[in-house]
């Protein structure tokens, strides 16, 4: 299942040539390394969150206006981007991105010198379209880089670097961010207090993307060192109007909806972590110690997509996302209608059956699509921005309920159509 352009001895990037693989060992290296780092940002989300709904007193729905903010550049970038990246080639484009997500992180000091929530958020939109070229750039990189029939194994074997990022930086985030939490509620104070009380308060936020932004601009030089290295690189030169022709292949059709309905599912139980173990009913917990937490859901992922890359390699990829949709379907019902350690732990295994949905919905949407690749891979990412969508929506019915658990149906029916696409594809494979 080849998501990449057809390659062949002669010409690896020529359109329509048979599939082989690209022998470059140190690009796979580096795809690993970005794999790496947008995971790790992308999951600090999870800490910001609670340290804004504090700081500027939102309700949940406000509070994931953060993931909003941040999934939105998927879909404002994500076509751009692939364009962007067939006109410069992977390579550069992956540089163009690591630009953009270090800008995103300096935009962190002006964010807390305003002490406004807006400008956090278009800070994050800035991080974020940054993350969309770099993730146009890797989806298809990898699946080029070996056999086309292992694609879905590499893949998730690369989207297991993902989760290792997106378990390391959530636990150093709670540390340095949560940590300094304050003990003081913002809904106390007023005027030049509460403003001089939050610029304080995000000096840790704006030291933690600091420091991101140093590592970002190093491994940025190090790829434009090496922006030669692949060579004879070709994409399909249509127009990316006509991307959305791709829409017409049914696989496709519904592999898109179904990343919007599995980023917007998994950002949106990533987001309520901490609040929801904080419930007395629950494990009670702090909220530092809460987040420190966090890992746990995405190290399940990480795992799972150790494992999954060599059950993959075994079992037929449809009946594997259907099997696990269903097994985190089942974790949000047990954890919704128990309390103490089973309601807080069950919902932080639901990261063990996400393991393998990305790498997999994302493979079985784009096989057999050869020199549109990069297009296919733009296309899909802008359905990333479910991510923007779901969480809101899933606050907006906490609100509105005043349940956390009663929250969780959303996520549950994204789960649902998941698993009808994991049996939809494994009756018609080899199907477009």
């Amino acid at each position: 299942m080849a998501l990449a352009p057809s390659v062949s001895s002669a010409d690896p990037f020529a359109p329509g040539a048979a599939a082989s693989p690209v022998d470059a060992p140190e690009l796979r290296v580096f795809v690993m390394a970005l794999f790496f780092i947008f995971g790790g940002l992308t999951s600090l989300n999870d800490v910001i969150i609670p340290k804004l709904k504090d700081l500027f007193t939102l309700n949940y729905m406000q509070a994931m206006l953060v993931q909003s903010a941040f999934f939105a550049a998927y879909f404002a970038i994500s076509i751009p981007g692939a364009a962007l990246v067939k006109r410069i080639g992977y390579m550069r484009g992956a540089v163009v991105g690591l630009v953009a997500m270090t800008a995103g992180c300096l935009l962190f000091i002006p964010a807390s010198a305003s002490a406004t929530f807006g400008v956090f958020l278009a800070a994050l939109f800035v991080l974020a379209s940054g993350i969309t070229i770099v993730q146009v750039v890797t989806n298809p990189l990898i699946s080029l880089l070996g056999p086309a029939p292992t694609a879905p194994s590499r893949l998730t074997f690369a989207q297991a670097f993902n989760s290792l990022g997106t378990t390391i930086f959530p636990y150093v985030g709670s540390i340095l961010i949560l940590g300094g939490l304050a003990k003081v509620d913002a809904k106390s104070l007023t005027g030049a207090a509460l403003s001089a009380y939050r610029v304080a308060e995000t000096r840790t936020v704006v030291h933690a993307y600091l420091g991101v932004a140093v590592a970002l601009m190093a491994v940025a030089g190090v790829i434009w060192l090496n922006r030669d290295r692949l060579k004879g690189e070709r994409h399909d030169n249509g127009s990316l109007l006509n991307s959305l022709g791709l829409l017409r292949r049914p696989r496709f059709a519904f592999g898109a909806v179904c990343i919007f309905l599995y980023v917007g599912a998994e950002v949106a139980i990533g987001s309520m972590i901490v609040n929801y173990l904080k419930q007395v009913h629950v494990l009670g917990l702090d909220e530092r110690t809460a987040g420190t937490l966090i890992p746990l859901y995405w190290g399940g992922a990480l795992v799972g997509r150790f494992v999954g890359s060599a059950v993959l390699r075994r079992v037929n990829p449809g009946k594997v996302l259907a099997g696990c949709a269903l097994g985190a379907l089942a974790l949000i019902l047990i954890s919704a209608n128990s309390v103490g350690v089973v309601a807080g732990y069950s919902l932080l295994a639901i990261g063990l059956m996400n393991s393998i949905m990305f790498p997999t919905i994302f493979s079985l949407a784009c096989a057999g699509l050869g020199s549109r690749a990069a297009e296919g891979s733009g296309v899909i990412c802008v359905a990333i921005v479910g991510g923007a969508v779901i969480p809101p929506l899933t606050g907006q019915l906490a609100d509105m309920s005043g349940s956390l658990a009663i929250a969780l149906a959303l996520p549950a029916l994204c789960y649902v159509v998941i698993a009808s696409f994991g049996v939809f594809a494994s009756r018609t494979a080899g199907r477009p």
